[in-house]
């Protein structure tokens, strides 16, 4: 299996270099036009497409080689169990996330349930067995029954992490459960259901019962930095509960589903309170005195897609309003302070980081979050194209006036010129960022954790697993591929939010206990 891997990497890796001199004269094309001096859309859009069919097969097959036991830069990780990157120095990133371990496999297990890679089910066996065992292992955060599901990294053989991090991270185990609940709803549909209930379910129920006892105390945020309330965070617990709460239902274990149906209703009205509307961005946490303009959010409105919630704005969808609000925000604050966005017009794409007060690493760009602008906005053409029509709010209208300075407040049916223009500068800005992105890969395309603010040179961890999985989730996006529902849907957020067990009528109480060891920049 280990030779196998090897050599599909060693032939992916061939067939990119081969590629190299032609894709470089195609980016040199889209690059020029992408700064005003060439502009056919079409050779732009070529050239993101050769950029796409280049890298894809890269991308993979760096993710595949970061997964234990067989893949080849993975060595000593268990079956399952997926590596941050291979750097163990300068960063030392050669642990396992469970945030980072559970995106990876949200991917794969969609390449799998949406058929589109079915051989990929034996990792997904593999990685159920191994988050089984890692939820037995006690660390510093606490026991399977005392907090210890909140523990963010273990080493890559299955044992505790010892050392001072900023603990408890508490979205891993809504990550994990999305994951394993999207596996699970297959299993149901393909006639397995026994496998559900008695090995998934177990796993999945720990953890849906942690978020609902623990969503309302503090947390570190998803890049280990700050400890109060984080909206990414907040989101994932939301939508973990009403996936568990249908799932439950469907397996007959309903003896839970009032409390994690109440505890997602008062996670919905927690939402609502991060927006900023008098800034038009959702304030990314609670505390750590920023501006709260962060890459959080962005992440927030892909991870939490449904493609059948068309562009409701209470799950921030990613044509909502307030999500392409916030996107403009976002990606606003990067401009001015990166030297390789210099003279780029307000309307084209740029090189985004995590936030703009950065310093991890020099504060740079990050591949992950450049790729995460591109996949919102190819979501939302997505279900524009879908529903035959766009909304401009007052709140989004700052957005599509950077595509259209005349633009107005109105419903524009597919049928309309409006809908036309926008959705095709729309289209081309979805484009320019990964454009940058590809500007920025080296020539073997390894994709970094990050890429110098200065001079665009991969930095901090090579071959990050996440950088893989966001390019992707992102190329995928691109081509129209949508995730299962997750029931977004006609969601409404209730009047009173509620504590748990659903009956009483007080306020839901929120509290932040800090007790933070270390506050590191990354992983």
């Amino acid at each position: 299996m280990k030779k196998s891997m090897n050599d599909d990497v060693e032939t992916v890796e061939n067939n990119h270099n081969r590629s190299l001199t032609t894709f470089k004269m195609i980016l040199s094309g889209l690059l020029v036009g992408l700064l005003g001096v060439v502009t056919s859309h079409v050779w732009a859009q070529t050239a993101v497409d050769s950029y796409i069919a280049t890298e894809s097969p890269i991308a993979q097959a760096g993710l595949l080689a970061n997964i234990g036991p067989s893949g080849s830069k993975s060595s000593g990780a268990r079956p399952g169990i997926v590596i941050a990157s291979p750097s163990h120095q300068n960063p030392d990133y050669l642990f396992t996330w469970t945030r980072d371990a559970a995106l990876v496999f949200q991917w794969i297990i969609d390449q799998v349930t949406l058929q589109r890679n079915p051989s990929l089910r034996g990792q997904v066996e593999n990685y159920i067995t191994s988050q089984a065992n890692l939820q037995q292992v006690s660390n510093p955060s606490g026991t399977i029954t005392t907090g210890g599901l909140g523990e963010p990294k273990f080493n890559i053989d299955l044992t505790a992490f010892t050392g001072a991090w900023g603990r408890p991270q508490r979205d891993g185990p809504a990550l994990r459960s999305i994951a394993l609940i999207t596996y699970a709803n297959w299993l149901v549909a393909n006639n397995n259901q026994t496998f559900v209930t008695n090995t998934l379910w177990p796993i999945i129920q720990r953890d849906l019962d942690y978020v609902a006892s623990t969503w309302n105390q503090s947390t570190f945020d998803l890049w280990e930095e700050i400890s109060s309330s984080s909206f990414f965070t907040t989101a994932e617990q939301h939508r973990s509960l009403r996936q568990g709460a249908t799932l439950a239902t469907k397996i007959g274990q309903t003896s839970v589903v009032q409390n994690y149906n109440t505890q997602a209703s008062n996670l919905l009205c927690f939402m609502q309170s991060y927006w900023n509307p008098s800034q038009g961005y959702m304030t990314a946490n609670t505390g750590g005195g920023r501006s709260g303009k962060d890459a959080n959010t962005v992440l927030t409105s892909i991870h939490t897609f449904d493609p059948e919630a068309g562009c409701d704005a209470t799950t921030f969808q990613p044509c909502s309003d307030r999500a392409l609000s916030n996107l403009r925000q976002y990606v606003n604050s990067f401009r001015s302070i990166y030297n390789i966005n210099s003279g780029i017009p307000v309307n084209q794409a740029v090189a985004t980081g995590r936030y703009a007060e950065d310093v991890y690493f020099g504060g740079n760009p990050w591949y992950l979050t450049t790729l995460a602008v591109a996949e919102q906005l190819y979501d939302a053409l997505t279900v524009w194209n879908k529903q035959k029509s766009l909304e401009v709010t007052s709140i989004s209208l700052p957005f599509f006036q950077q595509f259209s300075s005349g633009i107005t407040v109105g419903t524009y049916a597919s049928s309309t010129s409006t809908f036309t223009t926008l959705t095709s500068a729309i289209k081309t800005y979805a484009d320019g960022f990964v454009a940058v992105v590809a500007k920025y890969t080296p020539s073997n395309g390894g994709l970094a954790e990050q890429y110098t603010r200065d001079t665009g040179t991969p930095t901090s961890a090579v071959d990050l697993t996440w950088s893989y999985a966001a390019a992707l989730t992102a190329f995928g996006a691109h081509a129209g591929q949508v995730p299962a529902s997750w029931g977004a849907k006609g969601l409404t957020v209730p009047t009173t939010c509620v504590r748990g067990g659903g009956t009483g009528g007080s306020t839901v109480s929120i509290t932040f206990n800090v007790h933070a060891e270390t506050v590191f920049g990354g992983k």
